[in-house]
């Protein structure tokens, strides 16, 4: 741009240029009350700073609610500055200096963005970009014409604007691209035929299915990724996570040394193997009575919350009625208010509708009153029927976790004896001075080699194991308390908002019919 502001001083976006930018945004009414007083940026969706002589993006971070933002026709070499305008949906980069895609990896909503005459020669760093709808990147240096493969990962994309670009004199350019950009409707201002897709498709087809079974593929994994991740959270949900399978056990012997060593040992092996079978069975069982439980939970919250609206449907539909039979006599009395004008017949209209209103004030209080004992009743049978899903599920998980402590002690029991039996073995082969042919390591014989050494590292890693189980049963125990709090807190504290909330209702619906009562106009 700097063919046409030769004599301009380039600058760096400040704050007197963005309020200045902003205030002339303002309808002429509200001008002067801009230039008065501080806007409040955060209130700001729009901004234009085209044809400012901008070299540098900058002071643009307090205006976080920005979703259009023009920096057209200036001379900005880098795109910067942006990171906090996640909320950015129409971008205009055009008409600048710029060199390399960089800086947009936070603008994740942006659907509309052009990047229009810079001196950009790659197609980069879009990737985040998922929502886009529209690309200008038209008039730069871009020479080589695969680089627009990369915009396949843009799903959204339709509108896309190439042209003025080298690569676009290149022989079948328009097919290439619309071969590997098969959701394109416009490309270069002009719409995708069906003719044109078709031709595309099948004079490139050897170079796009590739991309097709690898993105295919890809998805695959992706999609096996999400629903692993799905699953743990459904798991976590249900306080079952890393339950099924071997991977409680598998955790209990991470980074476990001696265990390794000794499992060479003849018989640790067997024992070993054994214990993995019975303490994994345990395992598959807490996980599904903890997915069991879960679902009984989610069926006494489900049901609480469905009589509730129940109970709140039938006190809504009767508070309807009582206001509705209200409504209809007070504008008749009303309009005979108005009728009679002063005197003694407007004067009993008058205190019949102050008794009236009264009446209607007693009866939705009432009401209030039924509903609210109701909905008490309705949350001491939750919270007791809550207190006794909790009290099971923590009885049945300590009843379970008991088994596994009791398994591990097992054993160890078998182990240490398994251990000693064979260091009195290696004693007397010692003493004997007979060739061993148990064919242990060399560092298994050294472990061996030390009663008390041996001992201290086999009952650490037995109270390393009881404590790891120690914590999984704590975890359970701390969320099944948490759930159990929440929940009902939650229940009590909706309830006792809605109360308030009604009451609050009742008497300014009361107010303002008095109101209209006393400012009814006498003729």
């Amino acid at each position: 741009m700097s063919q046409f502001f030769s004599n301009v001083e380039p600058t760096i976006i400040d704050d007197e240029m963005v309020q200045k930018a902003i205030e002339e945004k303002c309808p002429e009414d509200l001008g002067d009350l801009a230039r008065r007083e501080n806007i409040n940026l955060k209130v700001v969706t729009e901004l234009q700073l085209s044809f400012k002589s901008i070299l540098q993006i900058d002071n643009l971070w307090p205006l976080e609610n920005l979703t259009k933002l023009q920096l057209d026709n200036n001379f900005i070499e880098k795109i910067e500055g942006l990171k906090s305008l996640v909320h950015l949906v129409w971008l205009d980069l055009s008409f600048n200096n710029i060199e390399v895609i960089e800086g947009l990896d936070t603008l994740v909503k942006l659907q509309d963005l052009s990047l229009y005459s810079n001196r950009i020669s790659k197609i980069e760093h879009l990737d985040m970009l998922q929502e886009l709808q529209i690309f200008s990147i038209g008039k730069n240096n871009l020479t080589i014409l695969e680089d627009v493969v990369c915009l396949r990962r843009l799903k959204n994309l339709r509108t896309l604007n190439l042209s003025g670009n080298p690569f676009c004199s290149t022989e079948h350019y328009r097919l290439f691209v619309v071969a590997h950009l098969p959701s394109l409707v416009y490309l270069d201002f002009k719409l995708v035929r069906h003719s044109t897709r078709h031709a595309a498709a099948v004079k490139y087809q050897d170079l796009t299915e590739p991309l097709e079974q690898e993105e295919a593929q890809v998805l695959a994994v992706q999609e096996r990724e999400e629903a692993k991740q799905k699953e743990l959270e459904y798991h976590q949900t249900a306080f079952v996570e890393y339950l099924n399978g071997s991977l409680l056990f598998d955790s209990l012997y991470a980074e476990d040394r001696e265990a390794a060593k000794l499992a060479s040992v003849p018989g640790v092996g067997d024992l070993l193997e054994a214990y993995k079978k019975e303490f994994v069975l345990l395992s598959e069982n807490l996980f599904n009575y903890g997915l069991e439980e879960y679902e009984k939970r989610e069926a006494e919250v489900s049901k609480f919350y469905k009589r509730l609206h129940e109970i709140l449907t039938v006190n809504q539909q009767e508070s309807k009625r009582i206001i509705s039979d209200f409504e209809s006599r007070n504008q008749r009395r009303l309009d005979e208010l108005y009728q009679a004008g002063s005197g003694d017949i407007a004067e009993c209209k008058r205190a019949q509708g102050k008794e009236d209103i009264q009446q209607l004030w007693d009866a939705l209080m009432t009401l209030e009153a039924l509903v609210s004992n109701d909905l008490e009743e309705l949350l001491q049978d939750f919270k007791r029927s809550i207190d006794v899903i909790a009290s099971t599920f923590i009885e049945t998980i300590q009843g379970m976790f008991s088994q596994c402590r009791a398994l591990e002690n097992e054993h160890h029991e078998k182990l240490m004896e398994i251990v000693i039996s064979t260091m009195k073995k290696l004693e007397e082969e010692e003493e004997s001075e007979e060739e061993s042919e148990d064919g242990l390591p060399d560092e298994v014989r050294k472990l061996l080699s030390d009663k008390t050494t041996i001992v201290n590292a086999v009952d650490e890693s037995h109270c390393t194991r009881l404590r790891r189980i120690d914590k999984r049963e704590s975890d359970m125990l701390c969320n099944i308390y948490q759930w159990q709090i929440s929940v009902t807190q939650k229940a009590f504290q909706s309830e006792s908002d809605r109360n308030r909330a009604c009451i609050a209702k009742i008497m300014c619906f009361i107010n303002a019919l008095q109101k209209e009562l006393d400012n009814a106009v006498i003729q």
